[in-house]
């Protein structure tokens, strides 16, 4: 029978070779993250490009989605400026400032998406409170 201090150390090995994997540099982990929310961006866009195809013949609806479109990025930065306010945002935020930002970016970004989805997607039929919003096919 082994020993439980050789049990034990042998645990902490497993887990410090573990971790020595997973290690990244504060680079690699700040371009993991804001390429996450490039990615998210994309698929914004992406869905953006495929509700103006899809609706090309509902003018007033292009106008006021793109007038929403522009609200929503000015408030997706005022979001930002008000999430992280320091002039200075380095020296108040650190080294995970970056990371924290492109994480937040892709947050609200997802939100967005998800909001502008529906155009494509439809809404149940009866909703009554659909506005512009199509009906979902079956």
């Amino acid at each position: 029978m082994k020993s439980p201090l050789f049990i034990v150390l042998l645990a902490l090995l497993a887990l410090l070779s573990t971790s020595a994997l997973q290690a990244q540099t504060q680079a690699q982990i700040n371009s993991d993250a804001c390429t996450a929310y490039k990615k998210a961006d994309t698929a914004l866009n992406d869905i953006y490009k495929k509700i103006q195809i899809e609706y090309a013949k509902d003018t007033l609806f292009l106008q006021k989605l793109k007038a929403a479109q522009r609200a929503w990025l000015a408030y997706r930065d005022a979001h930002l400026d008000a999430l992280y306010p320091a002039a200075d945002k380095q020296a108040e935020y650190g080294s995970m400032y970056t990371t924290c930002r492109c994480a937040a970016l892709e947050d609200v970004t997802e939100q967005r998406t998800k909001e502008l989805q529906k155009w494509l997607d439809g809404v149940p039929e009866g909703e009554t409170c659909r506005g512009s919003l199509k009906s979902a096919s079956k």
